[in-house]
């Protein structure tokens, strides 16, 4: 006869450990300086009303980590809690017709219980709420201190909206090509919101520096994508009523070459700027833009989209009235919402206006007089430059690119070639 072991039934076992690891207070932190220390955190659940196998997916990991520390020798902190802050919370308690305190607080009881059975090592002692009072008066403290700094500022920004739940969006939860909302599928809109930012940018040289930081390089790579660095200036010009429209440029040498601008659609100035004979277009186009996201938008390839708003702005330098256009490619997300086109000199400004019939002006002023022109490599038709070199302006072939160097007699003749091929 065959003995088999005793079975496993863990709603007798496991219990009864617990119990024990909580009298011990086997995982609770105090502090020791005989051992090194460890923190460890996991992601804060939601307290929705119950848990599913995504939260413990997402926790085994960092569980697992911080018990081989532990095992190590280190002196590990590992708190839990419930990120309970959100408008989920207030609907779904308008919708049971109680207070969303009341609501919250009963599902994180029932979820802590949850919790605590997982057997997971917890400091429970240490446990944070993210709407309880004793929580965040430290986070209101830490962000009255960016704000004295001047690390804390508002500017109006797009965010994904649902309109049913009344709130924003992470990416992660606008699902399919319709873009509609995860909880109620609702079609998901842009808006914008006037949003706290922090003023990151004035640690750029430190979040560069990896001396001492054992990254892959792709990360790296990524860190320095993200922080976005560019050396330049930013220039205003006027609309004609006298908006300040400002951009930034790191070749301000090619202000004379700018001869249009072109807004993000989501910029605040394009509703007032826009005239009446424009108006359903512009609409049109912006509700259109603004489903799509940020990378399809820039997808390389992709053909370039444009509405003319019927207004114009006066170029500081020379003081030419150039259009203002709105385009998908222009991000109200980076930099000022807003570029100089200069199509001369920048590729996708080339494409824009070859596509639109709009100038393209390869001004660099020179002591000589002469002006410089190079057209990226792929942006010129067939023709092109017999054409220019049948016009005496001289050509030179670099690396798929055409550099030429024209006259100023010559300069309206290759703006014709230019918009013609």
């Amino acid at each position: 006869m065959t003995n088999h072991p005793p079975r496993y039934t863990p709603e007798q076992i496991e219990q009864r450990w617990q119990e024990r690891w909580e009298r011990d207070g086997l995982y609770r932190a105090k502090v020791d300086p005989a051992r090194p220390k460890y923190y460890a955190l996991t992601m804060l659940p939601y307290p929705s009303g119950d848990l599913h196998i995504g939260h413990w997916y997402a926790m085994t990991p960092s569980d697992a980590r911080a018990r081989y520390l532990r095992m190590r020798g280190y002196n590990v902190m590992y708190p839990i809690g419930f990120d309970a802050f959100g408008l989920p919370a207030e609907n779904a308690a308008i919708q049971r017709g109680i207070h969303p305190k009341q609501w919250t607080y009963s599902n994180i009881a029932y979820m802590r219980k949850q919790l605590r059975s997982m057997g997971a090592m917890w400091d429970w002692d240490r446990e944070a709420v993210s709407c309880d009072p004793a929580y965040y008066k430290w986070t209101q403290w830490i962000f009255t201190q960016l704000f004295k700094h001047g690390l804390a500022y508002k500017k109006l920004s797009p965010v994904d909206w649902c309109p049913n739940c009344n709130t924003t969006l992470a990416r992660e939860q606008v699902w399919g090509d319709d873009r509609h909302c995860e909880r109620c599928k609702t079609p998901v809109i842009k808006k914008n919101l006037d949003q706290w930012y922090f003023r990151i940018t004035k640690y750029a040289d430190e979040l560069l520096n990896f001396d001492g930081i054992d990254w892959p390089e792709r990360v790296r790579t990524l860190q320095t994508n993200w922080i976005g660095r560019s050396a330049g200036a930013q220039v205003t010009f006027l609309s004609g009523a006298a908006d300040p429209i400002v951009v930034f440029t790191t070749r301000p040498d090619t202000l004379w070459g700018a001869t249009f601008l072109v807004l993000a659609p989501e910029h605040p100035l394009v509703s007032k700027l826009t005239t009446p004979a424009q108006k359903v277009a512009v609409d049109e186009y912006v509700a259109e833009v603004t489903r799509r996201t940020d990378i399809e938008r820039e997808a390389a390839g992709k053909d370039k989209t444009g509405v003319f708003i019927g207004a114009f702005a006066t170029n500081p330098v020379n003081g030419a009235q150039i259009p203002i256009w709105i385009a998908d490619y222009v991000l109200v997300t980076y930099g000022t919402g807003a570029i100089m086109a200069v199509p001369a000199h920048d590729e996708r400004d080339f494409e824009f206006a070859l596509k639109f019939g709009l100038p393209i002006l390869p001004v660099i002023e020179r002591p000589d007089g002469l002006t410089k022109s190079c057209a990226p490599a792929g942006t010129m038709q067939t023709g092109f430059a017999a054409a220019l070199r049948a016009e005496n302006i001289a050509c030179e072939e670099l690396n798929g690119a055409l550099c030429c160097t024209i006259p100023q007699p010559k300069v309206a003749r290759y703006v014709e070639i230019a918009q013609r091929l």
